[in-house]
């Protein structure tokens, strides 16, 4: 699902980034609460998992500011 307030090319390479992301946690034996703490996001409680997680993050790398040089 894409938010309608995100681009949606932005939204798939933020997607790519989190599932790619993720799997590597994954293969590490980590879990998805662990991938949301990688990124600085805090558990809700709510019973998570890979897909959520995923959403979750990508999320979050579109709402960052993009950098620029000085």
């Amino acid at each position: 699902m894409t938010p309608d307030h995100i681009h949606q090319i932005h939204w798939d390479h933020a997607l790519s980034v989190s599932r790619q992301t993720c799997a590597r946690l994954f293969r590490d034996g980590a879990s998805p609460k662990d991938a949301l703490a990688a990124f600085g996001l805090k558990d809700d409680g709510a019973e998570i998992d890979w897909s959520r997680a995923i959403d979750r993050i990508a999320e979050v790398i579109c709402t960052q500011p993009k950098r620029r040089a000085a």
